[in-house]
């Protein structure tokens, strides 16, 4: 075989590796608050809110809440961070990080919200009782 061919092969192959592990680390995978806690590195968990009652100091950039997942298990979130402005309105919340000291140490939120379009429609419905 060809020197060169050998070399561009040996080339994409290890391209190929690195793109692959690359990837890999930079995946961020959902997880249930009960694998969140045995985990050590960066995860994916969501909920709802599971109560009006949390602190929100928007000067230091600081939020704490509880999120409730499916199965109705809730775990205390911590966030440094943007304060996302429609936090209240909230359905569900994803919160990136890490789970440390009895609590999920959020580096960064994902706020879902009703879609306008729904409440239009619920608008429409209840006119039309």
């Amino acid at each position: 075989m060809n020197v060169k061919v050998i070399l561009a092969l040996a080339l994409v192959a290890v391209g190929s590796a690195v793109g692959v592990t690359s990837f890999k680390k930079s995946v961020t995978p959902y997880l249930s608050f009960a694998e969140a806690r045995r985990t050590a590195g960066l995860v994916q968990v969501n909920g709802e809110i599971a109560d009006k009652n949390y602190v929100l100091k928007p000067l230091e950039q600081y939020m704490e809440f509880k999120l409730k997942d499916q199965k109705g298990e809730v775990m205390p979130v911590v966030y440094h961070g943007t304060i996302p402005g429609n936090f209240d309105q909230a359905t569900m919340v994803v919160a990136i990080g890490r789970y440390r000291e009895g609590r999920f140490l959020a580096e960064q939120l994902l706020v879902k919200c009703p879609s306008k379009y729904q409440a239009e429609a619920d608008k429409q419905k209840a006119a039309r009782s």
